[in-house]
């Protein structure tokens, strides 16, 4: 049988263990899904015998559709833009050991949620959840994401290094999109490229900044640990809580 059906004992009586669940926060283009990869990489290197998942809380998000009614299209990635009772289940679901968790995707081709299209979690040992809102404290919850975080991570840098990877980042989508009609970035490849990139800078500074100031960076002291990057991604000191 798997790890995760062994049975254990306290007080005379069988448990399942539950799983280790890590998160992972920061501001968009900093570098999250990078880290959250690596860490994922390396844990399967060390504990090959365990089952290491990996789940974004993109998915998590209201669809395009949703956030249009709801008039808060221009604040997506917000904190009300997201399902938040649907991530906290999801995390619960998998916390009490529940075999085959359903997660939603969502897809940066399209820019959306992808409706009726689901990924399957099943019974992992670890299991890493990278997302920006992943150590927020919603006002309408009474249970927040990072309560069932064994551990976790914030991912920051200086915000000028930020925006800079966020515009790199919007200018490969638009060369990979160059040939795709159906994807997000299509119009803004086939466009002005100076205009493209300036509507990207607008945009990091009314959105993405706003969000990182005001939602965001004020979590980084709910972390247990602090990776700090510089120049070119490279990580130079790490902040970590006492025990």
């Amino acid at each position: 049988c798997s790890l995760r059906r062994m049975k254990s004992k306290f007080l005379d009586r069988p448990y399942e263990p539950s799983p280790m669940v890590i998160g992972v926060s920061g501001s968009v283009a900093v570098g999250k899904s990078t880290t959250a990869r690596v860490l994922q990489n390396t844990l399967g290197k060390f504990y090959p015998e365990k089952n290491i998942g990996l789940v974004t809380t993109d998915g998590f998000l209201y669809s395009n559709a949703e956030l249009i009614k709801r008039g808060i299209l221009t604040r997506k990635g917000f904190p009300e833009s997201y399902d938040m009772e649907k991530l906290i289940q999801f995390l619960l679901d998998v916390k009490i050991g529940k075999p085959h968790v359903k997660y939603p995707v969502y897809s940066h081709r399209i820019y959306d949620v992808i409706s009726d299209d689901y990924n399957v979690l099943h019974e992992p040992d670890i299991l890493i959840v990278e997302g920006i809102n992943v150590l927020q404290l919603p006002s309408n919850q009474q249970i927040y994401a990072s309560d069932f975080f064994d551990f976790s991570i914030y991912v920051d840098a200086e915000i000028d290094n930020i925006e800079k990877w966020y515009i790199e980042r919007f200018e490969m989508l638009m060369d990979l999109a160059q040939d795709q009609p159906d994807n997000y970035y299509y119009n803004y490849a086939i466009g002005d490229r100076d205009e493209a990139i300036a509507m990207a800078r607008e945009v990091w500074k009314s959105v993405n900044l706003k969000n990182l100031q005001e939602f965001i960076a004020p979590t980084m002291t709910r972390a247990d640990l602090i990776i700090h990057k510089s120049d070119n991604h490279h990580i130079d000191y790490l902040n970590i809580k006492k025990y």
